[in-house]
């Protein structure tokens, strides 16, 4: 369990890495309409992000 959760940590670090690697311009463009954005925005970004996870998670396993 605990090794399945780690691995999941190390995925989520190593796609996080991706953009800024690839093209730190487009990445730094992204980050400062996102400071930008209203919080009720971004909240609401998280929450779908958090279930499309979720169902893909339960199909995968």
């Amino acid at each position: 369990m605990i090794g399945e959760i780690l691995t999941a940590i190390a995925l989520v670090i190593v796609l996080e890495g991706l953009l800024p690697a690839i093209s730190p311009t487009t990445y730094r463009r992204a980050v400062e309409q996102l400071a930008s954005a209203p919080d009720r925005s971004i909240r609401q970004m998280g929450l779908v992000l958090m279930v499309v996870g979720a169902v893909l998670l339960h199909f995968v396993h």
